[in-house]
């Protein structure tokens, strides 16, 4: 890389760092100049905007999450080994954020009621996401994993809801053993689920 392209993803990791603590309203250009020991100038030049500089911290909060639960998870068997996956490393990247902040969390509640481009780049990570969620727990159907009626949706809506407790819970209340509750949730519901299940009763 360049001097300036170094320099640029430099910036941007400081700036990720930031905003999982104070949120993507919460960068700024004289915060990271500060930082970077840096001119507002000399930070500004590598960015168009103080909103380009935000959207370029959600592609890069974005790529980190894919390189550490989806990427991963798309080297296990299709169906529920990889959904089993994709569950367990989002877990482990939960736990990391404890002390930082999910943004994908924060940045829903910052943007929860605002319009314009950042909410549209969030909006977007996260519906790849959950689609990502939704094709393994199709696969599990079709491979005879889970039951042939249930419904895709509402297994990515209740994997979503541990995930939101678990961060609740570990983050605001500080709550001991969060995240065996949220692992002792999500077999309950591949239990309630799944095929074996049904043919036992």
């Amino acid at each position: 890389m360049r001097k300036g392209e170094l320099t640029r993803a430099a910036i941007l990791d400081v700036a990720l760092d930031a905003a999982s603590r104070d949120g993507i309203e919460g960068l700024t250009i004289g915060l990271l100049a500060d930082k970077m020991n840096m001119s507002k100038s000399g930070v500004f030049a590598h960015f168009g905007s103080r909103e380009d500089l935000q959207i370029e911290v959600l592609k890069l909060y974005h790529h980190h999450f894919e390189q550490e639960v989806f990427y991963p998870s798309m080297k296990e068997e299709r169906g529920l080994p990889r959904l089993q996956s994709m569950f367990a490393l989002w877990v482990k990247r939960v736990t990391v954020e404890i002390a930082s902040g999910c943004i994908y969390i924060s940045g829903a509640a910052e943007y929860d009621d605002r319009q314009g481009p950042i909410r549209d780049e969030l909006v977007g990570m996260i519906h790849a996401w959950q689609g990502a969620l939704r094709r393994a727990t199709t696969q599990a159907i079709q491979l005879g994993h889970l039951r042939p009626e249930v419904d895709p949706e509402q297994i990515v809506y209740e994997m979503y809801g541990l995930i939101l407790a678990l961060h609740h819970d570990a983050r605001f209340l500080r709550k001991p053993g969060s995240v065996d509750r949220a692992e002792i949730g999500f077999e309950r519901l591949i239990e309630n689920y799944s095929r074996q299940t049904a043919e036992q009763v």
